[in-house]
């Protein structure tokens, strides 16, 4: 069995969690080649920044609605549960990695940090854009995720207690 540190996460969790945050970043900031990423940030000026907040959708649930009444013409279904995909394994991991992540409110305020994080990121860098309606969907992937770590946990726990009993037999 692998020693727990203090804090409820074992190193190898650690950077697991680690690593999916990384890849998170390179699908959702970082989608593009080098060069077109490059050509982007050749462009950042003030005007160019601020061009982001025309495109930004600060209205909730504005592009959900638009991509069920177009799904028909658009990838609405990839992009709706991409972006709650995308996000459960935060919160089925943060729990593992901070003991204090189990608690429900902690969990959910670190994924929308995390997402907001990006969203601003996009918002001024021209290397994606802001949508609120991915805050929505990404904290909803988190919450998926959270609830589906108690009961693996539960699970995972009395195989545990399974396997200790059998040793000691």
């Amino acid at each position: 069995m692998e020693k727990q540190t203090r804090d409820g996460g074992n190193k190898k969790i650690r950077i697991l969690f680690l690593l999916y945050l990384l890849l998170v970043i390179k699908l959702i900031i970082f989608k593009y080649p080098f060069e077109q990423l490059k050509a982007i940030a050749d462009t950042w000026e003030k005007g160019v920044i601020l061009e982001g907040l025309d495109t930004a959708n600060f209205t909730l649930f504005k592009t959900i609605r638009m991509y069920i009444d177009y799904s028909y013409k658009l990838n609405s279904f990839e992009n709706l549960v991409g972006n709650v995909a995308v996000f459960v394994p935060f919160g089925f991991l943060f729990p593992y990695v901070f003991k204090w992540g189990r608690n429900f409110f902690v969990m959910l305020l670190n994924a929308f940090l995390f997402v907001l994080g990006i969203e601003v990121f996009q918002l001024f860098s021209a290397f994606g854009a802001f949508d609120v309606d991915d805050i929505l969907l990404n904290c909803l992937g988190a919450l998926i995720g959270y609830f589906c770590y108690f009961p693996f946990e539960a699970l995972r726990q009395r195989h545990l207690r399974k396997s200790e009993r059998i040793e000691r037999r």
